[in-house]
């Protein structure tokens, strides 16, 4: 077993993997540590899939349309899998007055950012996707966002990564960082406590990154939430957009294969059965799918009679101010952190990834990332 690298990255969902491919394109050797025995285990393979600029928060924007611009468009290629990569846009709906004054914020900061975010009314909705329902009297419109195929995606990465000679071990928990004359040397990681030397070290290991950066007194002020989606039988094609809601009723998109994908809220999210609490794989509730599918037809009517496939569960790292964190740690030379991404890494993650990857072999990189620091939080006064 490999437990030596130029790089070691912690954690092997789509930030992780794509990290470790894009550090391989750059000369690196890199071995990933996955702390559960598969490969995209959590988050990254298993949610809406939706590749958005629209109801970001601005500090994200810079990188998220840096990537929608540079990297989702020829990702299949690079990749060598069809990550089911659509550019058709988003539309976020509303039903009121109120929802309407939400999402015109959200769309003014994005214009802001310099992203094409729109206001539309109900006609022009129904000339987009004739589907919703009447109730609907406008939405929010970035005709550049899209969706992509989460598993596939992620995977590809993983794939493309091992290719290129990067190394993958599973089943290897991180406990702590080492680090030797104030840097980073290594990492200790499996029940025999393994050594993996390495001069730099990312934590892309989602809620469960605090555990390890905590080892060298780092903390992202982050809690893990929990989160739930369904799949639908498949269904005729209908439209290609991905959508949203002004309160998230619900959001998703049809797949390639024709079933639509949905992730939603039924308001219990902070309040999940404490039997679960370290559960990786909190069970689906009946209030989740009741709820969700409640919002999804109180916009598309169409989809009441379609069957639901499965539901299914798992848990974000949200950060205090729901932002990712992408950034090299000052206080610890050759140690980077990529964490937080606070339920919407996925679109993201190839782009933090990137980023990452350049800042680690370079000392810069193209995307603006200085919002996303890890010390940004300041405590209250």
């Amino acid at each position: 077993m490999k437990t030596k690298a130029d790089v070691i990255v912690i954690g092997a969902g789509i930030v992780g993997n794509a990290t470790a491919y894009y550090l391989s394109k750059l000369g690196k050797s890199v071995i990933v540590l996955e702390a559960s025995d598969y490969i995209g285990n959590g988050g990254s393979s298993r949610n809406g899939g939706g590749v958005r600029q629209s109801g970001r928060n601005p500090k994200e924007l810079p990188l998220m349309s840096w990537g929608v611009k540079n990297l989702w468009p020829t990702l299949s290629e690079e990749l060598g899998v069809d990550t089911e990569y659509t550019q058709d846009g988003n539309l976020r709906l509303g039903k009121t007055e109120a929802h309407l004054k939400i999402l015109e914020k959200l769309a003014e900061d994005a214009r802001k950012c310099g992203v094409d975010v729109r206001m539309i009314d109900a006609e022009e909705v129904r000339k987009i996707n004739p589907y919703m329902r009447e109730s609907v009297i406008g939405a929010s419109w970035c005709p550049t966002d899209g969706h992509a195929n989460p598993l596939v995606t992620t995977l590809g990465f993983y794939k493309s990564a091992l290719k290129l000679g990067a190394s993958f071990i599973t089943g290897a928990k991180v406990s702590k960082i080492i680090c030797k004359n104030g840097r980073v040397c290594g990492v200790e990681a499996g029940e025999e406590k393994v050594l993996f030397e390495a001069e730099n070290i990312v934590v892309a290991a989602g809620f469960e990154s605090n555990a390890i950066l905590n080892s060298v007194g780092i903390t992202i002020p982050m809690k893990k939430k929990l989160l739930q989606c369904l799949v639908t039988e498949a269904q005729p094609k209908m439209f290609t957009q991905m959508l949203g809601t002004a309160m998230a009723d619900f959001y998703g998109h049809q797949t390639k294969h024709g079933s639509f994908v949905f992730g939603g809220h039924d308001g219990y999210e902070d309040f999940a059965n404490p039997a679960f609490e370290n559960n990786d794989y909190p069970p689906s509730t009946a209030d989740f799918v009741s709820a969700c599918t409640r919002g999804i037809i109180g916009y598309f009517p169409k989809l009441e009679n379609a069957k639901i496939v499965r539901a299914w569960a798992g848990y974000e790292d949200l950060a205090g101010d729901a932002v990712c964190t992408v950034s090299k740690v000052d206080e610890v030379p050759g140690l980077y952190v990529e964490c937080s991404f606070s339920g919407h890494g996925f679109g993201i993650g190839p782009s933090a990834a990137y980023n990452m990857a350049e800042l680690i072999c370079k000392g810069s990189c193209p995307a603006d990332i200085s919002q996303l620091r890890y010390n940004r939080f300041k405590p209250a006064l």
